[in-house]
């Protein structure tokens, strides 16, 4: 069927714009809790967000709704999206539904659910819930009406669960660690998650106000975390997106270390101990020079289209157990069932500690070659896919494909979370592949005039 709501990470979009309202998340609440229920009778959901002031209202309108359905209802309160997969679980709920618009500013938001399983819910029912939006909305009878409670223990729970992903006798003491929250879900629980574990941790982008959340900090404005490390003269930095489930790391010399370089370091780390099952899964994205580093290690590699819902599909295809994105997103299946930002930096800060190596001396054996990425910003109602489909535009690929030989490669993709066209670039080192991602933006930005 053709979707009008979910895409590959969830809904999403400005708040206040069609679907992204009140009375949508109402109708979605209704929808969700019909479908679960008959699949499951009796059903429980829990609810979490991140810290954007929408998500007080979304909240209360799918709370709403699911009651209607006859659903229960768990609120959580502010929570990274891998600690409601998690509770997910751990309350044996049939649902988990995330309210967040991850990395994007505070006027944008998104819904996503999760299985009871604490995995991406099947296609197959995110198809029933839209279906199930056409039916117009019914009240169940008085007796049979949803009830709503909130978890008070959520934030400490799953502190409890990131720590337990480390060896019981393994402990963070002596490295300084600065960590970025990006105003987001991570506050309240990251910095009690490294401290516990002994690390010495200050925090910048931690102090929320519903409308800062992601506003130059967190994983995609990596500025800020390279000037306080450099600053305090920490050993790294550690910063998490709007709803915890990206990473970024920035070492002693305030050098980014992205995700690409954290997979290779969970990777290398687990291969070296016999303990990485099968290979790893990256993206279409994902540095050429991971590929290489993995080769000469006899690593299995693939890459999957770009979404953490793909890389998870290739993984449980070929039942490996690490995947990820060079954005930070990154699968380690043999802990968490979704990406999680706090497990994802754990393990390398556990490589750091066995090893007692710095990052840079850590990602030696990885040389990444350039890479040039231009976002292109679409005007509203444009068809990301028609466009790449043009003469034009394929004729510029072609050429540049051609220019560049076996020495780099193009990739042009449409953003699966904004109305952006991703345009990239990658090749050797004596390749100016900002210049030629740059020329190759102009054209797209051309056909969209």
């Amino acid at each position: 069927m053709t979707r009008r709501y979910f895409g590959t990470d969830g809904i999403r979009g400005r708040v206040g714009q069609s679907p992204i309202t009140a009375d949508f998340m109402l109708k979605l609440g209704w929808a969700a809790g019909q479908v679960l229920r008959r699949e499951k009778g009796r059903t429980r959901v829990l609810i979490g967000k991140d810290t954007r002031i929408s998500g007080y209202m979304f909240e209360s309108a799918l709370e709403s709704g699911l009651s209607a359905a006859g659903a229960d209802v768990a609120l959580l309160g502010p929570m990274p999206t891998p600690g409601i997969a998690y509770l997910t679980r751990t309350f044996r709920a049939d649902a988990g539904i995330v309210i967040s618009a991850s990395h994007n500013p505070f006027d944008d938001n998104g819904i996503k659910f999760f299985s009871a399983e604490g995995k991406k819910l099947p296609d197959a029912i995110e198809d029933r819930i839209e279906t199930m939006l056409d039916s117009p909305l019914t009240t169940a009878g008085a007796a049979q009406l949803g009830k709503a409670m909130r978890i008070d223990d959520a934030a400490g729970r799953y502190i409890e669960f990131c720590k337990s992903t480390l060896p019981d006798r393994l402990s963070l003491h002596g490295l300084t660690i600065v960590l970025d929250c990006a105003h987001g879900a991570t506050y309240h629980i990251a910095p009690s998650v490294f401290r516990e574990l002994g690390a010495e941790v200050s925090v910048i982008g931690g102090m929320p106000d519903g409308l800062n959340i992601n506003q130059d900090v967190g994983s995609t404005h990596p500025a800020a975390l390279r000037a306080a490390v450099i600053q305090q003269g920490a050993d790294l930095g550690i910063a998490f997106d709007g709803d915890g489930d990206r990473v970024l790391l920035v070492d002693s010399d305030g050098r980014e270390v992205d995700g690409d370089d954290i997979l290779y370091l969970i990777a290398r780390d687990r291969h070296a101990r016999g303990l990485l099952d099968g290979g790893v899964v990256g993206t279409l994205m994902s540095n050429f020079g991971l590929a290489m580093a993995f080769e000469k290690m006899g690593i299995p590699f693939e890459r999957a289209k770009v979404g953490d819902r793909f890389v998870m599909e290739r993984m449980a295809a070929n039942q490996w157990e690490l995947g990820g994105e060079s954005s930070g997103h990154i699968l380690c299946s043999h802990v968490q069932t979704t990406g999680d930002g706090i497990v994802a930096a754990l393990q390398v800060l556990a490589l750091m500690m066995r090893e007692q190596q710095t990052l840079p001396a850590l990602l030696r054996g990885l040389e990444k070659v350039p890479q040039a990425l231009v976002n292109v910003r679409l005007p509203a109602g444009t068809n990301a896919k028609s466009v790449m489909a043009s003469e034009p535009l394929e004729k510029a690929v072609a050429a540049l494909e051609q220019e560049l030989g076996d020495e780099g490669r193009v990739l042009l993709r449409a953003s699966g979370t904004e109305p952006l066209i991703r345009v990239m670039v990658e090749g050797r080192a004596h390749l100016d592949v900002d210049k030629l991602a740059n020329r190759l933006a102009e054209q797209v930005q051309a056909l969209l005039k």
